[in-house]
């Protein structure tokens, strides 16, 4: 733990309490919205705006944070923002202001993002990004199991009462706002330009980022097109005869996984290298979307989300620790938000593409689709692209 500063220590424990917020209402979401009158499609309408919000946000704010020279504003301010959105789905039930509490909980990631990364980046040297990056992974993914377990805990004895919840997530989102008052820029990246930055100024750094960034990014980006939801793992054990509670079982059990694994696998990363351990991911990845096509035992479900947590164990921190390696320093929140707006448009996509060709053709179908791209992308980043120099 030696490679774990004050900083990575902060902002981790930022993302566990901020996550734990979050997920404490995911389960409940659609729920509590239907209950005030939301539709499916509103609910969908609703969710696409949030993450185009999230998506596009990342980038520009990713930038801005580059040419200010300035890490600590746009972390505090981002998780402020999600923070406060918590109270104030529950305070009006207007269809308009839904939309507004909502689209605010994704700009504050948009806003965050790049800056925070960038900071874990700093903190870290090319032979150090896995264990630090993973650490932040585990402690923050720690968060999606207390949230869902907390939720459960508290509606077993209040059913129903989902407003409640609401104002009860925004006490660790506040202890998460009081948190990132103590981050401080360094003196080295404090002095940066006010220039105006366009919105869509970010993807000019695609003309000017490095040629391994590009091919790196272009092989994510094509996973992502068919890394749909969750809610389709989810949705696939309900279907197999699951009950709501074991559903949930299964996603906090999964979570947990990726707690545990997200740590000791960024540390072998460091040792045998990040490409390794991220092509092992996504080749995880392909078996437990096989094994969903097919599974439908309970026992089957647990192993297939223990692999699961593997698999996001072994790629999330790992691609951004990779990401940030070939990437310049002063480039760092650009290169990272423009990688994780563009995913976010593609996760958006593939959630989309998806739910046609599970409606279409079968959720086996959608599953195998899935399954054959993830192949392709794994023999594409195998044969394409290059070792990170520090590997």
């Amino acid at each position: 733990m030696k490679h774990i500063t004050r900083s990575v220590w902060i902002l981790s424990l930022i993302s566990l309490l901020t996550d734990t917020a979050g997920e404490m209402l995911y389960p409940i979401m659609p729920i509590y919205l239907k209950t005030i009158g939301f539709s499916v499609v509103l609910i969908g309408i609703l969710e696409g705006i949030a993450e185009a919000t999230a998506g596009l946000s990342k980038g520009y704010f990713g930038k801005y944070s580059d040419t200010m020279g300035r890490r600590a504003p746009f972390v505090q301010v981002g998780y402020a923002l999600s923070a406060l959105s918590k109270p104030m789905m529950a305070f009006f039930i207007y269809p308009l202001w839904i939309f507004f509490a909502r689209t605010i909980d994704r700009l504050g990631k948009g806003i965050r993002t790049g800056a925070r990364d960038a900071i874990l980046s700093d903190e870290a040297t090319p032979q150090t990004k896995g264990k630090v990056f993973g650490f932040h992974r585990s402690m923050d993914t720690l968060g999606a199991v207390l949230g869902p377990l907390t939720a459960l805990l508290y509606l077993h004895h209040r059913p129903n009462d989902y407003k409640t919840l609401f104002y009860i997530a925004f006490l660790p989102g506040l202890f998460a706002i009081l948190a990132s008052l103590l981050l401080k820029d360094k003196p080295t990246t404090a002095a940066g330009s006010r220039a105006p930055v366009s919105f869509f100024s970010f993807l000019r750094y695609w003309k000017e980022s490095p040629a391994a960034y590009k091919k790196l990014v272009v092989g994510l980006l094509a996973f992502a097109l068919f890394n749909s939801s969750d809610v389709f793992l989810l949705l696939k054990a309900k279907e197999s005869g699951l009950d709501d509670t074991h559903v949930i079982g299964v996603y906090v059990f999964y979570n947990l996984i990726y707690a545990l694994c997200a740590f000791p696998l960024g540390a072998l990363a460091d040792k045998i290298g990040l490409k390794t351990v991220f092509l092992s991911g996504l080749l995880v990845f392909a078996a437990v979307y096989f094994g969903m096509a097919f599974n439908t035992n309970i026992y089957g479900f647990l192993g297939l989300f223990f692999l699961y947590g593997v698999y996001a164990a072994a790629t999330e921190g790992i691609s951004k620790a990779w990401i940030s390696n070939i990437s310049d320093k002063k480039d760092t929140a650009t290169a990272i938000g423009t990688f994780s707006g563009l995913q976010s448009i593609c996760a958006m996509m593939a959630s989309t593409l998806t739910g046609f060709l599970w409606f279409r053709f079968g959720a086996a179908t959608a599953f195998v689709a899935t399954t054959l791209v993830t192949i392709i992308t794994a023999a594409y980043v195998l044969t394409s692209i290059p070792r990170p120099s520090t590997d």
